[in-house]
C-alpha cells in the first residue's frame, strides 16, 4: 500500500514537473512569440485613425486646415521615421525597443490628450507638433521589434508573414474603434486618451515574449500561417459588417459591447493553434529521462584571417550582387534604393494625404460624423486586405511565375490614381469607394517594400535600412499634405469667406464646404501617385534578372547547415 502511494506521488509529480516544463517550452517558442507580435500590431492604430480626432484637434485648439496638416505631417514624420529604432535594434534586444514604444506613446498621447481637454494651457503649434510626432515615432519601435524578429524566426516566409502583420496593423483602426465606441460612446476626447494607455499596455504585456529563436523550418509553417490568416479574415469580414451595420443603425450601449468582445475573442483565438502547434512539437522534442544531452561547441577556426580594410569609397562603388548583404551605406548610395525612396515617396506620401484628410473631406461634402467614422473604418480594414493580399499573392506569384514584387507595387500605384480622382471629381457615394481603394493601396505597399528591401540587400542590417525605406513617406506627406493640400483647402475657405462678404475670426477654424475644396489638390494627388507608378516600374527594369532567379536558395541551404 505504502508502495502505491509513493509511485502515484512520484507519477503526480512527474505529471506536474512535466506541465510546468511545457509552459516555460510554451512561453519560449516561435509561435507564442508570433501571437504576441499579431497582437502588438493590432493595437498601433493611433495613427490610422486621426481622421477621427484631428477634427477635435483642430475645433479645441481653434487651427485651420493648413495647421492641422502640419501636426498631421508631424504624425506621419514620426511614423516613418524609423532610424533610430533601426540603429538602437542593431546593439539592443527586442524588450529594450518594446519598453521605449510604448513609454512614447503614452507620453504622446497622453498630453495631447491633457491639451485637447483644457487640462493644461493651450500649447503652440510647435509644441503640438512634438507631442504628436514623439507619440507617433513609437509604432516604429513596435515595427521594427515585432517585423525584424519574425523575418528572422520565418526567413523563407516572409511575404507571408509580411502581410499578416502588417494587416493586423491595417485593422487595428477599425479595432481600436469598436473598443472605443465600446468603453467611451462616440467622444473623440475618450479616443485619444485610449489610443495613449491601451498600446503601451499591450506592448508591456508581451515585453519579454518577442525574441529571436533559433528553430528549425517546422514541415506545416506555411499551413498554421494560413490558420492565423484565416482567423484575421474572419476578423475584417466581422469588422467591416459592424461598420456597414453602424452606420445604417442606431446601436444601444450593450450592443458596442457585444461588438467589441467578439473582437477581442477573435484577436486571442489564435492562441489555440499556438497551443496546439506548441504542444506538438514539445511531444516531438521529449527525450527520456536516462538520455543524455550533448552540447557540441560552435567550430571555431584555429586561426584568425586578417580581413582587408577597405575606404569607405571604395566599399560603397563595390556593391554585392543584389540578394547578399549590403551594408548600410552600400544600400543607402544604390538606384535601387533611390528608386524605392522616390516610389515610396509619391504612393505612401499621396495615400498618406488622403487618409489624413478623411474627416475634412466628409465635413466639406456634406457628410455627418457617423459617416466620417465610417470612411476611417474602411480604409482601416480595406488597409488589411490590401496588405493580406499583397504578401500572399505576390508571394504565391514570385514563387510560382517568378512575378516581381516591384511590378506589383507598380500596379498598385496606379489603383490609387483612381482613388484620389473619385474624391476630385465626386459623385454620390464616391467617397466610400474611394475610402476601399485608397485603403487597399496603401495597406499592399508596405509589405511590398518591406519584402523588396529584404530581398535586394538581405537581411544583415535589415532592421535600419526597412526603415531608410520609411524616410520617404513624411517626406511626400509634408509636400503633398502640407505644402499643397492644406494650403490649397484654406485659399477656397478665405475665398468661400470673401464671397458672402465675411471674415475669419481670430482663432477659429477655417472650414470649407463643396467638392470645389479638395479638387485640385486631389488631381495633384492623382498625379503624385502615377509619377510614383512610373519610377517603381524602372526598378521592375533593373531586377527582372534577379526575380526570375531563386532568391531563397540561400536561406534553404542556411537552414539546411543548421538542421544538419
Amino acid at each position: 500500500m505504502t508502495t502505491e502511494l509513493t509511485m502515484t506521488e512520484n507519477l503526480s509529480s512527474a505529471s506536474k514537473g512535466s506541465r510546468v516544463e511545457f509552459a516555460l517550452h510554451l512561453f519560449r517558442g516561435r509561435w507564442l512569440s508570433l501571437f504576441a507580435s499579431f497582437t502588438i500590431m493590432a493595437g498601433v492604430g493611433g495613427t490610422y485613425i486621426f481622421g477621427i480626432y484631428s477634427k477635435e484637434i483642430k475645433a479645441s485648439l481653434g487651427y485651420d486646415q493648413s495647421t492641422l496638416n502640419l501636426i498631421g505631417f508631424f504624425k506621419d514624420l514620426g511614423s516613418n521615421v524609423g532610424i533610430f529604432s533601426g540603429l538602437i535594434a542593431e546593439v539592443t534586444p527586442t524588450w529594450f525597443l518594446l519598453i521605449i514604444g510604448s513609454s512614447l506613446n503614452f507620453v504622446g498621447y497622453f498630453v495631447i490628450w491633457l491639451a485637447v481637454t483644457g487640462k493644461i494651457a493651450k500649447p503652440k503649434v510647435w509644441q503640438m507638433c512634438t507631442y504628436m510626432c514623439i507619440a507617433a515615432n513609437s509604432l516604429n519601435f513596435a515595427n521594427t521589434g515585432v517585423l525584424v524578429t519574425c523575418v528572422k524566426n520565418f526567413p523563407e516566409n516572409r511575404g507571408v508573414l509580411l502581410g499578416l502583420l502588417k494587416g493586423f496593423a491595417g485593422l487595428s483602426g477599425a479595432i481600436m474603434t469598436q473598443i472605443y465606441l465600446a468603453l467611451y460612446g462616440n467622444d473623440p476626447q475618450s479616443l485619444i486618451f485610449l489610443i495613449a494607455w491601451l498600446p503601451a499596455a499591450i506592448s508591456m504585456a508581451f515585453v519579454y515574449t518577442i525574441r529571436t529563436i533559433s528553430a528549425g523550418r517546422q514541415p506545416n509553417e506555411v499551413r498554421v500561417l494560413y490558420q492565423f490568416l484565416y482567423v484575421s479574415i474572419v476578423l475584417a469580414l466581422f469588422l467591416m459588417a459592424m461598420t456597414i451595420t453602424q452606420k445604417l443603425v442606431t446601436f444601444p450601449p450593450v450592443a458596442y459591447d457585444a461588438s467589441a468582445t467578439i473582437v477581442c475573442g477573435l484577436l486571442f483565438f489564435p492562441l489555440f493553434i499556438v497551443f496546439r502547434e506548441e504542444l506538438f512539437l514539445w511531444n516531438q522534442k521529449k527525450i527520456p529521462t536516462n538520455d543524455v544531452r550533448i552540447e557540441i561547441p560552435a567550430l571555431s577556426t584555429t586561426r584568425s584571417e586578417e580581413v582587408p580594410r577597405t575606404s569607405c569609397f571604395s566599399e560603397i562603388c563595390n556593391k554585392p550582387p543584389r540578394g547578399e548583404d549590403y551594408t548600410i551605406l552600400q544600400a543607402l548610395f544604390s538606384v535601387d534604393m533611390l528608386i524605392l525612396l522616390i516610389s515610396t515617396a509619391c504612393g505612401i506620401g499621396s495615400n498618406l494625404t488622403a487618409i489624413d484628410n478623411l474627416g475634412q473631406i466628409g465635413e466639406s461634402l456634406g457628410y455627418p460624423m457617423k459617416n466620417v467614422n465610417s470612411f476611417v473604418s474602411l480604409v482601416s480594414i480595406w488597409n488589411y486586405f490590401g496588405r493580406i493580399f499583397a504578401g500572399l499573392i505576390s508571394e504565391k506569384l514570385l514563387v510560382k511565375y517568378k512575378f516581381p514584387r516591384p511590378l506589383m507595387t507598380t500596379l498598385f500605384l496606379f489603383l490609387s490614381c483612381v482613388g484620389h480622382l473619385l474624391i476630385a471629381f465626386p459623385v454620390p457615394g464616391s467617397v466610400y469607394v474611394a475610402s476601399v481603394i485608397i485603403g487597399f493601396s496603401f495597406g499592399a505597399q508596405f509589405p511590398l517594400l518591406n519584402a523588396i528591401i529584404s530581398e535586394i540587400f538581405g537581411l544583415k542590417h535589415y532592421a535600419t535600412l526597412f526603415n531608410v525605406g520609411q524616410l520617404a513617406s513624411p517626406v511626400g506627406s509634408y509636400l503633398l499634405n502640407v505644402r499643397i493640400t492644406g494650403v490649397l483647402y484654406d485659399h477656397e475657405a478665405l475665398k468661400d469667406l470673401s464671397r458672402k462678404n465675411m471674415h475669419r475670426s481670430s482663432g477659429g477654424e477655417l472650414t470649407c464646404i463643396g467638392a470645389h475644396c479638395y479638387r485640385q489638390s486631389f488631381i495633384i494627388l492623382a498625379a503624385a501617385a502615377c509619377f510614383g507608378a512610373f519610377a517603381s516600374f524602372i526598378l521592375v527594369l533593373r531586377t527582372r534578372e534577379f526575380y526570375k532567379g531563386d532568391i531563397y536558395k540561400k536561406f534553404r541551404e542556411e537552414t539546411e547547415a543548421n538542421e544538419g
